[in-house]
This record gives structure tokens, C-alpha cells and sequence, in this order.
């Protein structure tokens, strides 16, 4: 399950993203907005945290206008790795290196089709473990001090 969640300048982003979630068969919770009127993005980018910090859902993908406030308030949350990607390469490393277990788009800062490959290559992308282990462990350390 993908959670989806977005701001008002993400709302056509993500109906583009649903798209591309059902041609594969990937059931998502379209967790909001779906209004153009302006919506304070930390409301949803917290929602999309919770799930995943849950269990509830896999991972997320969460749309503001350019990724970064939206990513900040997901990393709030205990257990999220957001990582707000512009290219598939960033995406890529995000899952392989990092075990990021949610993707941040810019609906402002990349195209739609773009931010489509982008989201194929995060959900496509598995994480090494190995080495990158003892990294995560590492940032989730962190939490732990915080």
C-alpha cells in the first residue's frame, strides 16, 4: 500500500501519480488534498509519515510545490526517511543507499513525466542493506537523541 498525500500545488501531480499506481496494480490511500485552495503542506506530509511509521502503508509518495517543506514535516515523524528527488539517480540512491521509504516531488520544480520515472524508479528500487545498514542505523539513531 502507497500512501499519497500533497498540498494544493501537488493536486494534478498526484492524479497523474494514481495513474501510474493503478496501470500496476499498486493499491495506494490518497490521504489529500484534492483542492486547489491553499492547504498548509505539514498537515499532509505528517499524515503520509504516520501511515508509513505505522505499518499501515509501505511507502508514500508526497507532493508540495517543491518537495521541501512537505519532505521536513514527514521527517518529523519517527522512523521516515523523505527524500525529495529531482532526477531518477537521486531516486535510485534513496532507496539503494538510504532505505528512504518516502518520495518527495516538486509538482513546481519537475515535469510530469519526469516526476513519473522518478516515481517507477523509487518503487522499482530495493534497498542494499550491507554497509548502508549500519548508515540507517545510524540516522535512526539520531531519534533517539533527539
Amino acid at each position: 500500500m502507497i500512501a499519497l498525500a500533497n498540498d494544493h500545488a501537488g493536486v494534478a501531480l498526484k492524479e497523474e501519480i494514481k495513474k501510474l499506481l493503478d496501470s500496476r496494480g499498486l493499491a495506494y490511500k490518497d490521504l489529500g488534498t484534492n483542492t486547489t485552495d491553499s492547504v498548509d503542506y505539514p498537515i499532509y506530509g505528517e499524515a503520509a509519515a504516520r501511515a508509513v511509521a505505522s505499518g499501515e502503508c509501505d511507502r508514500a509518495i508526497i507532493i508540495c510545490g517543491t518537495g521541501l517543506g512537505i519532505s521536513m514535516a514527514a521527517n518529523k515523524v519517527r522512523g521516515i526517511r523523505a527524500a525529495v528527488c529531482t532526477d531518477c539517480f537521486m531516486a535510485e540512491m534513496a532507496r539503494r543507499h538510504n532505505n528512504a521509504n518516502i518520495l518527495a516531488l516538486g509538482a513546481r520544480v519537475v515535469g510530469g513525466g519526469l516526476a513519473l520515472k522518478i516515481a517507477e524508479t523509487f518503487l522499482d528500487t530495493e534497498f542494499e542493506g550491507g554497509r548502508h545498514q549500519r548508515r540507517v542505523d545510524l540516522i535512526s539513531a539520531i531519534e533517539d537523541r533527539a
